[in-house]
């Protein structure tokens, strides 16, 4: 097959008479189909979604330089997940502190102090007395223990886990989060034990809603005045897992300025959801020297609370991955007969080969206590103990033992009275604290608009940075891409080829038909439409004239199937809404952190169609994208992943933007999408790519100008107005340029 396409011989060719001879047969003309009637592509995302319980094992880098570049990615998509991407500016805490209790060896004082203005955090602080100078801190989420901070175990609990060897004494064991904060202040550290959202003093955001959100509210999903796990905090990457890590971090901010802490000596430790919020918080801030998440570190389930997932986080990663973002730091770690009970033999040799990649073998440890449940009981805090003593430079003799203490009452904890008096709450406060959000962000966005070549650079790095994550993928490696052909036929002034399209690693398969013209001037559009390749064709099955002229004028024409398009669909009838997992809570996060959304898997599919049209016909043409009749949003956002393997695009929007979504389950909905300045965002970060405009008007959105005008590309930049008939003639007619 001389002078053909470079396809891969893994299937025979067919004969092109049964082609015709199918679409002979064909009740109503339609682009010719690729696979054999009632089969569907070999594609891995027709499959089950992945959800919290799937499998999440952490392959170790084999360079040290690759583990760098994949760290730098997978801590981006945290902050883009949790909407700290870039961060939120940070406010005066004014940090109150009072009430001191004394204990033997130690002292308890109430803590609160602003994350957000008007959204407070609130917490015990824990300070050992008789020591001097600067000492180790140690910073300690609490998990999902029944009033967190203000846990009580139980007399009857308490006496079964003695017996049991979980706990040494009555009263501490019947106290266990406060237990380790004790011991710890006692080994000299000064501990901040700070509550979850929805737990003991931080009731702004009640329990119920943070933790047990289960059914979309419509008075908080408008377009004006939201809140959260509404479809506008999706958009936006606004999430209860997002305000907790910001309060974890605000709580570092509020450790290492105190007086007596040294900031090169920090600890981090918690169990369950603490666990999860240590190795996310280590994951992100430079900080902490010494982590120990407990629990938490796993192959298996993920993490099952709203406020541990959100949308976009753990899509191609999971928390053995995030544990690995601490290396090379001090990271220890406990199991128990729970969903961590494999920790020994998947997740732990690859961090241990991990750390040993980057010369620091010893600074890694894990141990599952299989004849536990979930917990962080004393043999589990022993462990912590003697990780703490030893990597925090603490000098103490071991073994350590905890010992029994007097428990603080609520009354003695609780951060409000009435010198102190509790902040508002409820439904005005969520949303004001929301909105608060948005308009900080879009103040920082804004801020570093395209104006010069600093803030041009900066522009790309964050708006660029941020769109990288929420489409989740880039153009594909050459070796990635597997094309397989099914037939070539003369059609009279160009030939139509049929193949199916791989990206190999994904396990992705796309229909794709080639349009070839006899006088080729190394051009490929690639024509991406509402209706898949379908679009393309008219009632006899054959080009519809406006393809005809784009393959007059010497270019070929690449039609195909994108996800839940043309061939994908078993029935003919396209999806409704967007899949979603088995889960009756109505939350995003539980489907969205874990695989990219529709509108984001036919962004990929693009992105893999224009990196094998780089060598076409194993030549360097020129690449176009071609995109009106409701495809222009997704090539928008492939545009702005391609990068220079682009040469010209012409796009209609329509007019979208993300912010206009009503649902969740709506069909283009994208977590993270309104974030980077919208779908002019991902236009502006076309620049200087030529691209012609159409669907906005007379002038190019302000964003898109000024990101080409700092380019130096203002006349690459144009845009259409004229009646709609008109469209695509000129769409062609532009893109037809020499």
């Amino acid at each position: 097959m001389p002078d053909r396409l470079p396809f891969a011989a893994s299937r025979r060719l067919l004969v092109a008479a049964i082609v015709s001879a199918l679409l002979a047969g064909a009740a109503s003309a339609a682009a010719p189909r690729v696979s054999d009637e009632g089969q569907l592509p070999l594609d891995s995302r027709l499959g089950p979604l992945k959800d919290l319980d799937g499998y999440f094992p952490f392959v170790p880098s084999e360079k040290k330089e690759a583990f760098e570049r994949r760290a730098e990615q997978v801590r981006r998509r945290i902050l883009v997940a949790t909407g700290l991407w870039p961060m939120p500016t940070a406010t005066p805490a004014g940090a109150v502190i009072h009430g001191k209790v004394e204990r033997d060896g130690y002292t308890v004082e109430r803590v609160y102090f602003e994350s957000y203005p008007g959204h407070f955090v609130s917490g015990s602080l824990y300070r050992p007395t008789g020591k001097s100078g600067k000492l180790p801190g140690v910073l300690c989420p609490h998990g999902h223990w029944a009033n967190g901070r203000f846990y009580d175990a139980g007399v009857d609990n308490v006496r079964k886990q003695i017996v049991e060897g979980a706990e040494r004494f009555e009263q501490g064991g019947r106290f266990p989060l406060q237990a380790r904060c004790v011991q710890l202040a006692r080994m000299g550290c000064v501990v901040f034990h700070y509550d979850m959202v929805g737990y003991a003093d931080s009731q702004q955001i009640p329990l119920s809603l943070s933790h047990g959100f289960s059914k979309q509210r419509p008075e908080f999903d408008t377009p004006e005045n939201w809140g959260l796990f509404s479809t506008q905090a999706e958009l936006r990457q606004q999430s209860v897992l997002g305000l907790q890590t910001y309060n974890s971090i605000r709580s570092l901010d509020f450790l290492c300025g105190l007086p007596d802490v040294d900031p090169s000596r920090i600890g981090v430790t918690g169990a369950s959801g603490g666990g999860t919020q240590t190795f996310l918080l280590c994951a992100i801030d430079p900080r902490p020297a010494v982590a120990f998440p407990a629990v938490m570190v796993s192959t298996a389930m993920q993490g099952g609370c709203t406020c541990e997932n959100c949308c976009n986080l753990r899509v191609g990663t999971g928390n053995v991955e995030f544990a690995a973002l601490f290396a090379p730091r001090a990271l220890g770690m406990s199991g128990a007969d729970d969903w961590t009970k494999e920790l020994d033999t998947k997740g732990l040799p690859e961090l241990q080969a991990h750390y040993k990649l980057l010369g620091v073998p010893g600074l890694v440890s894990g141990k599952v206590l299989r004849h536990f449940g979930h917990n962080y009981n004393y043999p589990s805090r022993e462990l912590m103990y003697h990780w703490f003593n030893k990597h925090l430079q603490l000098g103490l003799t071991e073994p350590i033992l905890e010992e029994d203490y007097v428990p603080l009452s609520v009354a003695e904890m609780t951060v409000w009275d009435e010198s102190h008096p509790e902040p508002p709450g409820g439904p005005e406060h969520e949303r004001a604290l929301l909105k608060w959000m948005t308009d900080d962000a879009n103040q920082q966005l804004q801020a570093i608009e395209p104006r010069d070549s600093a803030s041009l650079a900066r522009f790309r790095e964050v708006y660029g940075g941020g769109v990288d994550i929420v489409i989740g993928r880039g153009l594909v490696n050459d070796v990635d891409i597997e094309a397989e052909p099914l037939s070539e036929e003369d059609m009279g002034g160009y030939s139509q080829e049929l193949a199916l399209l791989r990206n190999k690693p994904a396990g992705e398969e796309l229909p794709v038909v080639f349009l070839h013209p006899a006088d080729w001037k190394q051009r490929v559009v690639v024509w991406p439409h509402e209706q898949g390749k379908d679009g393309l064709f008219g009632d006899d099955g054959k080009p519809l004239p406006a393809v005809r002229k784009v393959l007059d004028s010497g270019a070929a024409v690449v039609a195909v199937d994108l996800l839940c398009q043309g061939e994908f669909l078993a029935d003919g009838k396209p999806p409704a809404e967007g899949r979603r997992v088995n889960n009756p809570r109505e939350f995003a996060g539980y489907t969205w952190g874990y695989n990219p959304t529709l509108f984001a898997q036919r962004v990929h599919d693009l992105l893999t169609v224009i990196s094998f049209c780089r060598t076409y016909r194993q030549g360097h043409p020129r690449v176009e994208l071609l995109a009106l009749d409701g495809a222009g949003p997704w090539a928008a956002a492939a545009r702005a992943q391609a990068g220079e393997a682009v040469a010209r695009a012409a796009i209609d929007t329509g007019g979208f933007r993300f912010a206009s979504l009503r649902a969740i389950g709506d069909l283009n909905f994208l977590p993270g999408g309104a974030r980077y300045g919208d779908l002019p965002g991902m236009l502006a970060l076309a620049a200087p790519g030529e691209l012609w405009l159409a669907g906005e008007g007379e002038r190019a959105p302000q964003l898109v100008q000024a990101a080409f005008d700092t380019a130096g590309a203002s006349k690459k930049l144009t845009t259409f107005e004229g009646p709609a008939e008109m469209q695509t003639d000129a769409a062609i007619e532009w893109l037809s340029r020499p």
